[in-house]
């Protein structure tokens, strides 16, 4: 038996349920590299990332340490309806994915059935709020992992009204429904809260025993890159300064934090984080991007691992 209480004996092998662009995959083995040493002890009791994603990191984490509880935000409504629909209903989750994975693979023009569903999900995306839980939600999150794996590259993109516009992709027979997957996320589900927040949020929920992750939309590398929403809020230089102060005032409370990011120095002299985050400890790891349009663009390229400790 394992002498270290921080580490679980039976492993669930939760893994992202979404396809995320800047999900972390990639760079699992650098983040969990530099996890905190307090966190590996088990002395970490509680667990933030205020720009859950795809959650890839936190699934990670999850499966592997104890901590008492999680608290999961993103401003994207969509996710946090996903989350907690896999927490609370998984198996009506399961359940209308069958049928829709049914539907598609029968269908005469899939093309139509995406659209279709395109269509209603966008219909239906008015006056949602995705903190007041209610069953039209399994509706909805088994679109969204429907769309997801069935879109274009698998990107989730809205435009300024918040209306999904990924065009269908090209796939001969995507895989819509895991339900063992689903199930295993689900378990690891129940200890979290999960609400559409703001990032500043974190700060409510910090102290001594908590280490945060934050993911935020990457800074664009170049002119080029600028696909940096994923809701109809851009996230610009004054959100990664106000994102900074959140860190500082966060560290203030003696919380353990680590931040990913894009390195602008990639291409030119841009020492945007270097002199935003002068005074933490700045790691540049190489990670390979994997949703891009463009092959050209899924190369290695050195992204930003920031931490407090």
């Amino acid at each position: 038996m394992n002498a270290n209480p921080s580490y679980k004996e039976e492993l669930l092998v939760s893994r992202p349920v979404l396809k995320w662009a800047g999900g972390k995959g990639q760079l699992l083995e650098q983040i969990t590299a530099r996890l905190p040493n307090k966190l590996k002890a088990g002395a970490i009791k509680r667990y933030i990332e205020p720009f859950i994603g795809g959650g890839a990191v936190f699934f990670e984490i999850a499966n592997t340490y104890f901590f008492k509880e999680a608290f999961l935000f993103d401003i994207n409504p969509e996710l946090v309806i996903l989350y907690n629909v896999i927490k609370n209903d998984v198996k009506k989750l399961i359940d209308e994915l069958e049928n829709i994975q049914a539907a598609y693979y029968s269908s005469q023009d899939r093309n139509l059935y995406y659209y279709d569903r395109r269509d209603e999900y966008n219909k239906n995306n008015k006056f949602i709020d995705a903190n007041k839980y209610t069953s039209d939600f399994v509706r909805r999150a088994a679109l969204t992992i429907f769309l997801n794996r069935t879109c274009f590259n698998g990107l989730f993109r809205v435009n300024k009204k918040g209306l999904f516009n990924v065009p269908v992709g090209q796939y001969k027979n995507p895989k819509i429904l895991d339900a063992e997957n689903l199930l295993n996320v689900s378990a690891v589900l129940q200890n979290a809260i999960i609400h559409q927040a703001d990032f500043a949020v974190a700060q409510e929920y910090a102290n001594k025993d908590t280490f945060i992750y934050y993911d935020p939309p990457y800074r664009p590398v170049r002119e080029t890159s600028s696909f940096n929403s994923y809701a109809a809020i851009d996230f610009d230089d004054a959100e990664q300064e106000r994102l900074h102060d959140l860190f500082v005032a966060v560290g203030n409370k003696s919380a353990l934090q680590m931040l990913s990011n894009s390195d602008p120095t990639n291409y030119i002299s841009d020492p945007f984080f270097d002199d935003l985050y002068k005074g933490f400890k700045i790691n540049r790891v190489m990670a390979k991007r994997l949703i891009n349009a463009n092959a050209d663009g899924r190369n290695e390229i050195r992204e930003l691992l920031i931490t407090n400790y």
